[in-house]
């Protein structure tokens, strides 16, 4: 066990970047009583979901406030959780043109970039405010309040999220740089502004010129994703219509606020709590003893792990950041090469991201109104479909390796080795079986599966110390509201590319299609590969979902088959480099330099591209065990 925080998602964009996350020093005064306050509520949602669930299977007698009640704290969360992330730099963005330029250039768009999300955050605060007091007339069915009482959560976030922006502005940016930054902003709004009599009448030319365009600009200059997408839909409203920024509100509430993401927060913190216990090692160990002495043993090893660690951690960083300390040193001992170790584990992170708790299966269920258990069930097999694709071409890459004393591990290791493994390996099994069967809820299981991982770790782990767990609870936070936020923006983006036509339009281009649902797929691969390289995951999905499972259903494509199409098709994009950000993450992780794996990882691709084409022309594989 160690006392270092896990790394999460979020850091790792900012290994990739070289700058680790750090906060501002002279934010403490606000930051520790606000951290404190977002672990309390945190702490508080999972205690209410432990209580309703032994009400409602234990008492028979269901809580009938307890969603209204969860739906109250976890909004908070997400807001609070998105201010910790802006105050240690963890808000997910593309860093590559940051990156590819000067130190001098990269100082003025770092600048930028903060007073972009400035302005944004400046511009909805009194929509954010509106939307605030036209909740006080609406009081909740099972409480009775108003529900004004949630939705404060969102102008209090963002009027914290301004206040730490400009503290780190005034604090940390050269005033040089802040005065330059100041100035392009302001002119190009005033620009914008003084043209907007001409955009308002340019119809869907809009979406590319302000939508889009505001999007793609902000992403080059390295502003977070979830602030790239508030900003463009903000200035399609702004510019080219007459519509209040309250619908951008409403729209970013109603994307942040669905019950199926509650589970969220809990599995990332699951994800910590299998970090810092060690269960994951424990479970690399045990594969370790069971099929190290074999060729591309620990290869098999590797991918094994991946898959089943994938069932507790619900997170690709964390499944990497596990499996690879313990695996690497033995395997370089038997001559692999570690870009070679660094190909398999990026790929392996592909394959192991349908295996639920998938954090992406959990969003696009949301979204698309997809069953979650159906999901995770065709997850379970998808994954260990991909699976055995890369361990044929891992073996045919070990053809030589050397295995000169390489031994068997008696029986005796074996045993000790699972029985040290048990409780980590039933809790995928646990996830699975649970929400597959109907038995509960996402949120319920991971709530159940949390504290059986923490009593499983103080027993069996050597526990975990009390500034780990206050650790672990911040992190959480900080990684709920960068996920989540990025969701509510990108819901509002959708719901611009809807209110404009663009979907209808969309349809009816798809449906015109030569070649039926064939095409269709061929054309969901090529754009999610795509997204997969600049978005990331969770913004891809939330913006698209909307528009093309629809079209997917009228061609008879089932959604679930769909979905495992989609959610593969953008890992392998988010990991193929020279643009994904995963490779980048993966290397960090393996500590090897990005472009001398970059040469290595094309096969396993290859292998992978080959898998999701089977994927997506045999339906049986995604739905025959639903």
């Amino acid at each position: 066990m160690t006392d270092a925080a896990p790394i999460s998602e979020t850091q790792a964009f900012a290994i990739e970047e070289q700058v680790p996350p750090r906060p501002n020093a002279r934010l403490r005064f606000l930051m520790a009583p606000l951290e404190a306050f977002v672990a309390l509520l945190l702490v508080g949602l999972i205690g209410l979901v432990l209580v309703a669930v032994f009400w409602r299977y234990v008492l028979s007698s269901p809580i009938t406030a307890a969603d209204e009640i969860a739906s109250f704290l976890f909004l908070w969360i997400v807001m609070l959780g998105a201010v910790i992330a802006i105050d240690r730099g963890e808000h997910l963005r593309l860093a590559l043109v940051v990156n590819a330029v000067g130190p001098r250039a990269r100082a003025l768009l770092e600048t930028t970039g903060l007073v972009v999300i400035g302005a944004f955050l400046a511009a909805l605060l009194p929509s954010a405010i509106e939307h605030w007091m036209d909740e006080f007339p609406v009081t909740s069915p099972a409480l009775n309040i108003s529900t004004a009482w949630r939705v404060a959560g969102i102008p209090i976030g963002i009027g914290l999220m301004l206040f730490v922006l400009a503290v780190k502005l005034w604090t940390e940016a050269p005033r040089r740089d802040l005065l330059t930054a100041l100035v392009l902003v302001a002119a190009t709004i005033g620009l914008l502004w003084l043209a907007s009599p001409v955009l308002a009448g340019l119809g869907k030319a809009n979406i590319l010129i302000l939508l889009v365009g505001v999007i793609a600009l902000c992403l080059a200059m390295g502003v977070p994703i979830a602030f790239c997408f508030g900003a463009g839909a903000m200035a399609f409203l702004v510019f080219s219509t007459k519509l209040p920024v309250t619908v951008l509100v409403g729209r970013m509430d109603e994307g942040m606020s669905s019950l199926i993401l509650l589970s969220v927060p809990v599995f990332v913190l699951l994800g910590c709590i299998l970090d810092a216990t060690g269960m994951g090692k424990a479970i690399v160990d045990f594969l370790a003893s069971m099929f190290g002495h074999v060729r591309a043993g620990m290869s098999y090893v590797m991918l094994g792990s991946l898959y089943l660690v994938s069932g507790i951690s619900g997170s690709k960083v964390s499944d990497m950041a596990t499996v690879a300390p313990a695996l690497f040193p033995e395997m370089k001992r038997r001559g692999n090469k570690p870009e070679e170790m660094v190909a398999l584990l990026g790929t392996g992170a592909i394959m192991a991201d349908t295996v639920p708790p998938s954090i992406v299966l959990i969003v696009i269920g949301s979204v698309a109104g997809i069953s979650i258990a159906a999901l995770f069930a065709s997850g379970f097999v998808v994954a260990f479909f991909l699976l055995l694709i890369l361990a044929i071409a891992a073996r045919w890459k070990a053809r030589g390796e050397a295995l000169e004393g390489v031994r068997r591990a008696p029986l005796a290791m074996i045993g000790k080795a699972l029985m040290i493994a048990a409780p980590a390996l039933v809790l995928p099994f646990l996830v699975r079986g649970a929400v597959t069967e109907g038995v509960a809820t996402a949120t319920e299981v991971s709530t159940i599966a949390v504290v059986y991982a923490l009593i499983a770790g103080m027993i069996l782990y050597g526990g975990l110390k009390a500034a780990q767990m206050y650790r672990m609870l911040i992190e959480t936070a900080a990684m709920t509201g960068a996920i989540l936020i990025i969701l509510g923006t990108a819901s509002a983006a959708a719901w611009v590319l809807t209110q404009t036509g663009f979907a209808q339009y969309l349809a009816a281009v798809m449906k015109g299609l030569p070649g039926g649902w064939i095409v269709y797929m061929a054309v969901t691969i090529a754009v999610f590969l795509t997204l997969g390289c600049l978005l990331e995951g969770l913004p891809a999905i939330v913006l698209l979902a909307p528009l093309m499972f629809p079209i997917a259903k009228d061609l008879g494509i089932h959604p679930v088959h769909y979905a495992m199409v989609v959610v593969v098709s953008m890992n392998i994009g988010l990991f193929t480099p020279p643009i994904g950000i995963g490779h980048y993450i993966a290397c960090s992780i393996g500590k090897v330099d990005p472009d001398a794996a970059m040469k290595t990882v094309w096969f396993y691709l290859g292998a992978l591209l080959l898998g999701l084409l089977a994927i997506a022309l045999v339906p049986a594989i995604s739905i025959a065990f639903i």
